[in-house]
């Protein structure tokens, strides 16, 4: 399949060209990529793309804007660019619209594909994300962790790359047998269906209950400890009950998964991962790759890695958490021959995974340098941080309810007297309420802290998801009222003003996006690229009479350029897990 990026077309045309055009007086007889340098400048007025002189001036024993001036006066007519001038030390090359028109118009209208590459041809990536707990329900920091994983992935297999969405489930240790405890004690028999309550949500109740309790009785703990205990020998009462709980919660994180429009491919559970790491950790001891403690401890030096002495088996035997990752990763390679895997978690596990991967090459795995931790920051409410025992985390259901809530005040303000939309409005409001909070929190970089503000996301203005979506509704309106077969448009020599060229050369730039969001894990990248062209064309909209241009050709060839753009942010909606509205 050939994918089309007009900017890497461009760059590889102007470096061939340089090369036989400096060829004579420099010898320059091949096309060295360090000696090529581009930027995009930083005002259209200047150019759509820069070619920099200051890599060729030592070469050709002259001063940057001198060779630039010498690049311009040679370069001579061009297919693909309106007009070439040099400008200091660099040649600042206008694309032409025309061309750009011709080249764009089917891609971005018929195929699914535009925007796509084949860098990771071949290649099977997993990228494990969510990791709950299974003593309480997903919260608002689940969400971007889910966001953060589910989109990445999309992102990647528009990079080329099969994908693989795990998601390890912690269903194992005192944090479980909290819940549990606490349970048996006060549950009085409680279920989902007897309460109504989702399975996950019934379960973080009695977790939330137990620290309470514990506050008043400290020796619970032990019996916590005694419980686990029991769990890892078998005991038959422990362990249904553990299934019962877990069972619950499973099925509650389902379906707010489904709700968010995230989904995996493979689930692991700590439960069976946990105790074949002993075994790799002993393995490595007796290879001398690990020492023995006085106390009894298995431990590796990572000294020099400046990770320090890590313990990967306790004194009496037990695994630690590293050594239980130690397992589940190597696992995980065998199970799917991978290429690489990712690990979205956040950035107060960045120590934890520099030590996990130096010690799985110490450990002899010559894959492990094909592991990388996407790392992100955390995420609060205005009124600050979440806690989870003593119940302060926001609910991810709670807040995508409160959302859908909101989105409904805004749906009925907006269209008072439509009645025939009030079938509508709940499955509207719902795609919108999803769209605030995604958008909110992928547009920030992820390695940065950010601060959720359910109101500011919902906005129809501004960078916010419902802006994407009104814009998106606004240009299907706009089609079914000029009720014409897109397939028969025609702009032919139409003279593409500078607001139209603008689109153009950002839908031109849309596989560069798409290539830069994977090879910097940053969905972020994605989302200010729709938000910029959301924002230009509202702007052309309001500036620029479509349907009713004068002219046919006029109309002809802005309703193709928005169809165009129709086709790509479309694409992009979904890559970000949102839905791309009709109407609204």
């Amino acid at each position: 399949m050939s994918f089309l990026n007009l900017f890497t077309d461009f760059k590889e045309h102007i470096r061939t060209k340089v090369v036989a055009m400096l060829k004579p007086e420099s010898g320059l007889d091949s096309i060295d990529a360090c000696r090529y340098k581009f930027e995009t400048p930083p005002d259209e007025k200047m150019g759509h793309l820069a070619f920099a002189g200051f890599p060729l001036a030592k070469i050709l024993k002259k001063a940057p804007p001198a060779v630039a001036a010498e690049l311009a006066e040679k370069w001579g007519p061009s297919p693909y660019f309106k007009r070439i001038e040099a400008k200091g030390p660099y040649l600042n090359f206008f694309l032409d619209p025309g061309y750009l028109a011709q080249a764009l118009m089917d891609r971005c209208v018929k195929s699914e594909q535009y925007g796509n590459n084949d860098q990771g041809k071949n290649q099977t990536l997993m990228v494990e994300f969510s990791s709950p707990n299974t003593n309480k329900p997903l919260h608002l920091g689940h969400a971007r962790n889910n966001l953060i994983g589910s989109v990445l992935s999309e992102i990647l297999k528009c990079n080329g790359y099969r994908l693989v969405k795990a998601n390890l489930v912690n269903d194992r240790g005192v944090h479980i047998c909290k819940s549990m405890l606490a349970y048996r004690k006060w549950g009085q028999g409680e279920t989902p269906e007897s309460t109504g309550e989702k399975g996950d949500k019934l379960v973080g109740k009695y977790y939330v209950l137990y620290d309470k309790k514990e506050k008043e009785d400290p020796s619970l703990i032990e019996e916590v400890r005694q419980m686990l205990r029991h769990w890892e020998t078998g005991d038959r009462e422990t362990i249904d009950l553990w299934k019962l709980l877990n069972g619950w919660v499973l099925d509650g994180f389902k379906e707010t998964y489904r709700r968010m429009n995230v989904a995996f491919d493979k689930y692991y559970f700590e439960s069976q991962t946990y105790k074949g790491g002993r075994q790799l950790v002993l393995a490595a001891l007796e290879k001398g790759i690990c020492q023995r403690e006085e106390n009894g401890a298995v431990s590796i030096d990572l000294e020099t890695e400046t990770l320090g002495r890590k313990i990967l088996l306790r004194g009496d035997g037990t695994s630690m958490y590293i050594t239980q990752d130690i397992n589940t990763t190597v696992t995980k390679f065998a199970d799917f021959d991978l290429d690489g895997s990712f690990f979205v978690v956040g950035n107060e596990q960045d120590n934890h995974f520099q030590a996990l991967f130096k010690i799985l090459s110490k450990f002899g795995y010559q894959w492990a340098d094909r592991c990388e931790h996407i790392s992100y920051g955390m995420i609060n409410l205005p009124e600050g941080k979440m806690k989870s025992r003593q119940g302060t985390v926001v609910d991810l259901d709670d807040l995508m309810d409160e959302m859908k809530a909101l989105a409904l005040e805004e749906i009925k303000a907006r269209n008072e007297d439509d009645a025939a939309a009030e079938e509508t409005r709940e499955p509207v409001a719902e795609a919108i309420g999803q769209a605030a909070i995604n958008f909110f929190i992928l547009r920030t970089n992820s390695v940065r802290d950010m601060t959720f503000n359910p109101r500011e996301s919902l906005s129809f203005d501004g960078a916010t998801g419902p802006y994407l979506q009104y814009t998106h509704a606004r240009i299907c309106s706009l089609h079914r009222n000029a009720e014409t077969d897109y397939d028969q448009l025609s702009f032919g020599e139409y003279d593409w003003n500078s607001d139209e060229t603008r689109l153009l050369v950002a839908l031109a730039r849309y596989p560069d996006t798409i290539f830069s969001a994977a090879r910097d894990r940053n969905p972020a990248i994605v989302c200010s690229y729709i938000y910029d062209l959301c924002r230009s064309f509202n702007k052309f909209y309001y500036e620029h009479p479509i349907l009713r241009a004068g002219d046919e050709s006029t109309v002809q060839a802005r309703l193709a350029l928005t169809h165009a753009i129709r086709g790509v942010l479309r694409k992009t909606l979904r890559i970000l897990g949102i839905t791309p509205l009709v109407k609204m």
